[in-house]
């Protein structure tokens, strides 16, 4: 590609809004009517369109007054140039397998996404990431320098034709969402699938640690560390870690939410549920970044910190700036396929630069 125009125009990042160049709208917009076009029926073509026309296909079309106000609102200049570097992005390690320091989150090209009220959201990703879109993804990622995903078994068959048919080499985190009367059944699945790690899912391990079952995410995590791949526990809340480490379960790595809470839909002083009791609103994945912060700080495991960006609400440059300075080791972001690129460089540079970070590097 040649050089971006300079004029941009906003468009979502999940359900918030992210600059983006000209050249960067006409793929979206392409995108998104092929994504309508392989939905499976007229009517649900005619839904989407009805509760999607005036919010995606307006901001993938001219600029409107309430795009010029965003834009002369924001701090951040427009996306990177298509002809800067992607090389050089750095990398840690977990036990012994190395990791870039930006990982490829599941969620998108699993269909997922933490939507808030925009009802067609999920429709719309589960359309835009067919599995030709998610292996295009994959290549983009490698590319650019990021050597991991984590992301449930569910993308298995995907992993399986990206290796086998496009020579991908990506590594896989699978996390997995085990029941009390199953803890090794999808660790099973992501052992058989080459995955380099299992990690218990962040819904479970809250749950678990609040209950006080500390000893299943133990034989969770001993079950996968017999296997001799990598062992995870995730979780949004700080007493997950908190109840890990006072159990002395053997986790090699913390997965745990980390973001700022300057953005316009943070948690309000009435909100005191935990983040899996707050699915309904939908607006905070870690509700004590301070707590977070100063309890990791202690821990000597890696730390993959993630919900950086506050699931799109927080400009990359701030959200992932943040996160390592304040202690992880590592970030999982969800990104478009036409967000790895800028996403790569702005991980690099920050990490080039000069850190104002307390805790050591654990991995």
């Amino acid at each position: 590609m040649g050089r971006l125009p300079d004029n941009p125009v906003l468009i979502f990042r999940h359900n918030s809004v992210r600059i983006l160049s000209t050249e960067h709208r006409v793929c979206v917009a392409n995108s998104y009517l092929e994504a309508l076009m392989q939905m499976p029926n007229p009517i649900g073509r005619r839904r989407f369109l009805k509760h999607s026309l005036a919010g995606s296909v307006a901001t993938i079309s001219a600029l409107s007054l309430e795009e010029r106000i965003l834009i002369a609102a924001q701090r951040n200049p427009p996306l990177l140039k298509s002809t800067e570097s992607i090389k050089n992005l750095p990398a840690g390690k977990i036990g012994n397998v190395k990791i870039s320091r930006l990982i490829c989150g599941g969620n998108l090209i699993t269909g997922y996404a933490h939507a808030r009220d925009l009802i067609y959201l999920s429709e719309l990703l589960k359309s835009y990431f067919t599995q030709k879109k998610n292996i295009e993804t994959l290549e983009l990622c490698e590319e650019a320098g990021i050597n991991t995903i984590i992301a449930p078994p569910v993308c298995i068959e995907t992993l399986s034709k990206y290796r086998n048919e496009h020579g991908g080499k990506i590594q896989w985190l699978a996390q997995c969402s085990p029941k009390a009367e199953d803890l090794t059944g999808e660790v099973k699945q992501a052992i058989d699938a080459g995955a380099v790690g299992a990690l218990l899912i962040g819904n479970q391990g809250d749950k678990w640690a609040r209950e006080g079952q500390a000893e299943l995410i133990g034989k969770f995590v001993d079950f996968v560390k017999e296997n001799g791949i990598l062992a995870g526990v995730a979780g949004h809340e700080v007493g997950t870690p908190v109840a890990c480490e006072r159990a002395g379960i053997r986790a090699d790595f913390y997965m745990k939410t980390l973001h700022n809470t300057n953005y316009w839909s943070t948690r309000r002083p009435d909100q005191n549920k935990d983040v899996i009791d707050n699915y309904s609103v939908d607006n905070y994945w870690d509700k004590n970044p301070e707590r977070t912060i100063e309890f990791m700080n202690q821990v000597k495991k890696p730390w993959i910190a993630y919900k950086v960006l506050a699931a799109g609400a927080i400009h990359p440059r701030d959200g992932f700036k943040f996160a390592f300075e304040k202690g992880a080791d590592f970030l999982c972001v969800g990104m478009f396929d036409f967000q790895v690129r800028e996403d790569v460089i702005i991980a690099r540079d920050i990490l080039a630069a000069s850190l104002a970070r307390q805790r050591p590097w654990r991995g």
